[in-house]
C-alpha cells in the first residue's frame, strides 16, 4: 500500500498550474479556502445521521457486491452522492474526484473527515488532470468513484469520465445506486438526496461494464458510455422497485450487508 499525504488530499495541478501540492504542504493559504467551521459542522451532523442508518443490498442475478477495498472504478448518480459517502465510510476506502472551486474545497475537507482521499480536478475544464489523479489512486490500491452525471448534469446522463478512466486502467466499471426510504430532496438539478435519521437505504448493484479497448474508436467509447448509462438506470429502478408496494416480480435479488466496518 502506497503512503498517502498527511492531510489525505491529493492535489492534481491544473493545466494552468494554479495550485500545487507543495503550497499546501508549506501551510500557505490556498485561494478561496473556506474557514474550518464550514466543514466541521456538516461532518458532525452527517456522522450522527450515519449512526442511525440501515442498509439492504439489492443485486442483479449473479452480482456479488464488494466486501473489501480492492482497486476499481465505481459509478453512481450525483443525487445519491451523500448516501454513497455514508455507505462507503468505514467499509470501502475511496478516492473521489472533487473540483478546484470554492465549493469543491468545502466538499474535499468534509469527505476528508470521513477518511476518503480527494483528487482535485474537474470533469470539464481539467478532466485530464482529474483522471490522472484517479489512475494514481487506483495504482496505489484504492477505489476511484464517479458521480457519472456530475457535476452539473443533465440528470441521469453519463459523462465520458468513467469510460476514459476504464480505458486507461483496463478495469471494469462497477455500478450502484443508493436510495433512502426517507429523505430530504433538494431543489437542485439532480434532486440531491439527504437521508433522514433511521432510514433504510437500498444499495442497488448492477453488473459491471467492461472497459473499452486502449485503442478504442470514438464510436466504441460512446457504446461503452451508453452501456454504463443503461446499467446505472437498471440499478436505480431496482432501488425504486424495492420501496414500491406494487412490485410483484422484482428484477433483483436481496443480499445481507456482509461488508466489514473498520
Amino acid at each position: 500500500m502506497a503512503q498517502t499525504t498527511k492531510n489525505r488530499v491529493m492535489t492534481i495541478p491544473s493545466v494552468s498550474g494554479t495550485e500545487t501540492l507543495n503550497r499546501r504542504r508549506r501551510g500557505a493559504a490556498t485561494p478561496q479556502q473556506p474557514p474550518p467551521h464550514r466543514f466541521g459542522q456538516p461532518a458532525l451532523l452527517l456522522r450522527l445521521i450515519e449512526a442511525t442508518l440501515r442498509y439492504q443490498y439489492l443485486v442483479e442475478p449473479g452480482v456479488i457486491p464488494p466486501t473489501v477495498a480492492t482497486p476499481g472504478i465505481y459509478c453512481f448518480w450525483h443525487r445519491c452522492a451523500l448516501p454513497s459517502l455514508l455507505y462507503f465510510h468505514r467499509r470501502l476506502r475511496c478516492s473521489i474526484l472533487v473540483s478546484q472551486s470554492f465549493d469543491g474545497e468545502l466538499i474535499a475537507r468534509t469527505i476528508e473527515q470521513f477518511g476518503f482521499d480527494a483528487v482535485r480536478g474537474s470533469s470539464s475544464r481539467e478532466g485530464a488532470a482529474g483522471l490522472l489523479g484517479l489512475k494514481h489512486a487506483i495504482d496505489a490500491g484504492f477505489i476511484a468513484t464517479f458521480t457519472a452525471d456530475g457535476p452539473r448534469g443533465p440528470r441521469y446522463k453519463t459523462k465520458l469520465g468513467p469510460v476514459k478512466l476504464a480505458q486507461m486502467t483496463q478495469m471494469p466499471i462497477g455500478i450502484l445506486y443508493l436510495l433512502p426510504s426517507r429523505a430530504w430532496v433538494a431543489n437542485s438539478w439532480d434532486g440531491f438526496l439527504i437521508p433522514k435519521p433511521f432510514s433504510k437505504i437500498a444499495v442497488s448493484w448492477a453488473h459491471k461494464v467492461n472497459p473499452p479497448p486502449t485503442n478504442a474508436s470514438p464510436e466504441e467509447l460512446e457504446s461503452t458510455r451508453l452501456a454504463v448509462e443503461a446499467a446505472m438506470e437498471r440499478a436505480r429502478k431496482m432501488a425504486e422497485e424495492y420501496f414500491s408496494p406494487t412490485t410483484e416480480h422484482p428484477s433483483y435479488e436481496t443480499r445481507p450487508d456482509l461488508s466489514s466496518r473498520t
